[in-house]
């Protein structure tokens, strides 16, 4: 392929949205009069979309691109510090792109390796275009701390399906011996952009979302900035990062969150998972003792890659049909669940107060996406796990198609976890960090004078009681939409017989045999719920 001493290189920007550790970036800079730094807003995920449940596009909402735009605001300044500028383009990327290629006389296309499905296509495309008019590609993994394909590859050609297995093949990463290239001093101009439309950074109106009102944003700010300043508040916190231990922590506490919340920059590359590696390597070296993975910081980050291996090698990984490593489970298909599932409307408070954060702030703790995401699917609803990690999809900042899909997996015990009898009450699990229920008051406040012993149960308060609270249940909130008992006895049950089929025909479940199962199990549950009218009826007779 052509080097690229031409008089152009162009920066094509999709996650990665920083300077610090981008050696797609750097790569563009070198050698070149002109660099053109471009983000394209792609329809494919930016088209409003008045028919959703919520305010955005088809996948995304309007939390996620809020963030999304304050992140290339925040590059925009940046680059400008740096002599340069962010062009912003509007279209179906590869379109857009070989218009600019052509146009600009680009000899040097820089973009950063993604592993998601959509990008692999597109970037394939874009890849052979720039084979054909001999324009140098320069395509850098710097998104997670391994290649993917480099595990895979150790591994036999097959991901390793255990983090274990996972981190014992990754090793140390072979970038992490010598520091990372954290500053630049200066970039090349941008040159004349000719025909082709650029615009300023839009806002949330100018895409075409409207005014939207809402009582309640999302905290998290979002661009590299602010990802740099929140990373350096939790470094500064040495004690705190060495005694790092997951799955603890509270998932109740929203005024000063007991995780990093880096999440979200991490999701948009805002923040460098390498460079955030690099410095808790650091503290740990400065440290007398600290945790280790799977449950310190740096465990954490392993967790993202492992996901993020097992996606990339795993076809159809964020379906359960045709995936090999799922479990096939007979879900019920109601949407009625489903929905009051997704606006919080299921009767248990610790639920729908987890519900209300997300649809509000696009973020709740990791035990809180546990809550619900069990409570949906093999906890009470038996809800199928797609259509939860779609709810996630939309409405979290922090939303990536392999660690959300990898979650929704594990959580519905369909992959990697299989303990389907541990179950988070929607109750108790609660009730044990915050008894008092101020998580609930702050974020279901018609519940907020309900006292303190009925507050993770309303239903069971005395009419007089919900009175005085001015929370009639079943008018002011609702009922439960399930009876949290017989409901997860009944999911156990149908889980052991998916179980018990996956085992038998070792894991080639056809469609015909999961509606068979199906047919079992309503049968199963009314000749249950017969024996138990039957029986009530012989208590009456005898008294």
């Amino acid at each position: 392929m052509a080097s690229g001493s031409g008089s152009g290189s162009l920066m094509w920007f999709r996650k990665g949205l920083r300077i610090h550790d981008n050696p797609a970036l750097e790569r563009a800079a070198q050698s070149t009069k002109f660099l053109y730094p471009v983000f394209i807003i792609d329809p494919h995920y930016m088209e409003p979309d008045p028919n959703a449940f919520s305010p955005g596009s088809k996948r995304a909402g309007l939390n996620r691109i809020r963030f999304l735009l304050q992140s290339l605001a925040d590059l925009d300044l940046n680059l400008r510090k740096l002599g340069s500028r962010l062009l912003v383009l509007k279209g179906e990327p590869s379109q857009v792109l070989f218009r600019c290629l052509k146009e600009w006389d680009v000899k040097k296309l820089c973009f950063e390796y993604d592993t998601d499905p959509y990008y692999q296509a597109l970037d394939t495309k874009v890849k052979d275009y720039a084979s054909i008019v001999g324009i140098e590609v320069f395509s850098p993994v710097s998104h997670t701390l391994f290649n993917p394909a480099d595990v895979i590859q150790k591994n036999g050609g097959r991901p390793p399906l255990s983090y274990q297995s996972f981190v014992k093949l990754a090793g140390q990463p072979s970038w992490a011996s010598s520091p990372l290239s954290v500053t630049i001093s200066s970039l090349p101009p941008v040159g004349d952009v000719g025909g082709c439309e650029i615009s300023e950074v839009p806002t949330i109106k100018e895409l075409g979302y409207g005014d939207i009102e809402q009582d309640e944003f999302s905290p998290f700010r979002g661009g590299e900035s602010e990802a740099l300043k929140r990373l350096k508040e939790s470094i500064n916190n040495k004690e705190w990062v060495a005694a790092f231990e997951k799955p603890k922590g509270d998932p109740s506490a929203f005024l000063k969150p007991a995780t990093t919340t880096l999440s979200p920059y991490l999701k948009f590359g805002c923040l460098s998972s390498r460079y955030f590696y690099q410095c808790l390597q650091d503290v740990y070296r400065n440290v007398k003792r600290h945790t280790s993975p799977p449950v310190s910081l740096v465990g954490q980050l392993l967790w993202r890659d492992f996901f993020y291996t097992v996606a990339f090698g795993t076809p159809n990984f964020d379906r359960m049909t045709g995936n090999r490593i799922c479990k096939q489970i007979p879900w019920n298909d109601n949407d009625e669940l489903l929905v009051a599932w997704r606006d919080a409307r299921t009767g248990y408070p610790w639920i729908d107060a987890i519900m209300i954060q997300l649809y509000k702030w696009g973020w709740m703790h990791h035990l809180a996406r546990h809550s619900v995401a069990c409570f949906l699917t093999r906890g009470d609803l038996f809800v199928h796990w797609e259509k939860g990690r779609d709810v996630f999809e939309r409405l979290l900042i922090d939303s990536d198609w392999a660690i959300n899909n990898g979650n929704w997996l594990w959580l519905s015990c369909s992959s990697f976890f299989y303990q389907y009898n541990r179950i988070y009450s929607p109750i108790s699990f609660g009730k044990k960090y915050d008894p008092n229920g101020d998580y609930i008051k702050h974020f279901l406040p018609i519940l907020k004078d309900m006292p303190k012993e009925y507050i993770y149960e309303p239903w069971t308060a005395p009419l007089s009681v919900q009175t005085k609270a001015k929370c009639i249940i079943g008018k002011d909130y609702p009922k439960p939409v399930v009876p949290h008992d017989s409901a997860s006895k009944e999911s156990r049950r149908k889980m052991a017989e998916a179980y018990s089929l996956n085992q038998k025909l070792n894991g080639k479940v056809s469609e015909e045999d999961l509606k068979k199962l199906r047919r079992k199990l309503e049968e199963d549950s009314e000749d249950t719920k017969q024996e138990v009218k039957t029986k009530r009826m012989r208590q009456k007779l005898i008294c």
